[in-house]
């Protein structure tokens, strides 16, 4: 009897290829998302196949508390440093030399919340482009060996195109690339980004959102099925005044996921990793091959 339903047919053929490869002892490492997914969402059959997850850690520069357990990670993280706080420049170098990335943590004005929770150098949607050039600039000479920026808080700038083309302009100047934290479900930082032939990178999860330690834990274990389809995960923690669970769970969690083959790397692999497909000229940030 023939097959009318394609969907069907395509599950039938699926199905045959996977006991074909399970006959030849294939699949071991590998997790397949769906079988109707797109070719390029499916995780090949590869025994070179990684799982790597780069975690970003908010909210250094003001000596916040988690600020000494979180630079003294085993593994490499990436930390994002507030400009023009009392220990910016020091907390930006203490990370560099123990091989951590550094990011600026650009504040950037929210649709809502406290202003003062911003910090000095804040950027406001009613500021003019020259003036916003400005900041950014100044930001990043305040930050050394920042290999990019992303947003501290941020909800309203990342949804407006002027601003972040400017941001953008002078990320792309100055060699460095934008994260976005997505902050704003509508954020046009991705988009601005691929126009300007800058990597696309964006937070998947927040691993803080409700600081306590079962929470955290929890986000682990969604990080965890994330790496399993994807193969890769960008999530972002804080330091602050619960910076020392954010920092416990971490430690403990380190170990467990080195044992099942996840590598933990800095942002600017990720970003390596879309060089070939950027036209993306690095200056005095990053220094991709």
């Amino acid at each position: 009897m023939m097959i009318r339903d394609t969907r069907k047919l395509r599950i039938l053929r699926w199905l045959l290829s996977g006991l074909l490869l399970l006959a030849a002892g294939g699949w071991s490492d590998s997790v397949i998302v769906s079988a109707d997914a797109p070719p390029n969402e499916l995780k090949q059959p590869n025994a070179q196949s990684q799982k790597r997850l780069a975690v970003i850690i908010d909210d250094l520069g003001n000596q916040m508390k988690g600020t000494d357990e979180i630079l003294a990670m085993p593994v490499k993280l990436t930390v994002a440093v507030m400009p023009f706080l009392p220990s910016s420049e020091q907390d930006a170098r203490d990370a560099h030399e123990r091989g951590h990335d550094v990011l600026i943590h650009l504040p950037l004005e929210p649709k809502q919340g406290n202003p003062k929770w911003l910090g000095p150098g804040a950027i406001l949607s009613n500021m003019p482009d020259e003036e916003v050039r400005k900041k950014v600039e100044e930001a990043i000479d305040n930050i050394p060996f920042a290999v990019g920026i992303n947003n501290h808080m941020g909800s309203k700038i990342t949804g407006d195109k002027r601003i972040m083309s400017v941001i953008l302009d002078v990320c792309r100047e100055r060699g460095l690339f934008f994260v976005d934290s997505k902050t704003n479900y509508w954020s046009v930082a991705g988009d601005v980004s691929s126009e300007k032939g800058l990597p696309e990178l964006h937070n998947d999860i927040f691993l803080d959102d409700v600081n306590t330690e079962r929470h955290i834990a929890g986000q682990f274990h969604k990080i965890e099925k994330l790496l399993e389809q994807r193969g890769k995960c960008v999530t972002i923690g804080h330091v602050g005044v619960k910076g020392d669970k954010t920092a416990k769970v971490l430690k403990e969690r380190i170990p467990e996921f080195q044992l099942k083959g996840i590598t933990f790397v800095g942002i600017s692999e990720f970003a390596r990793d879309q060089r070939k497909d950027f036209d993306f000229a690095p200056g005095s940030g990053i220094k991709l091959p």
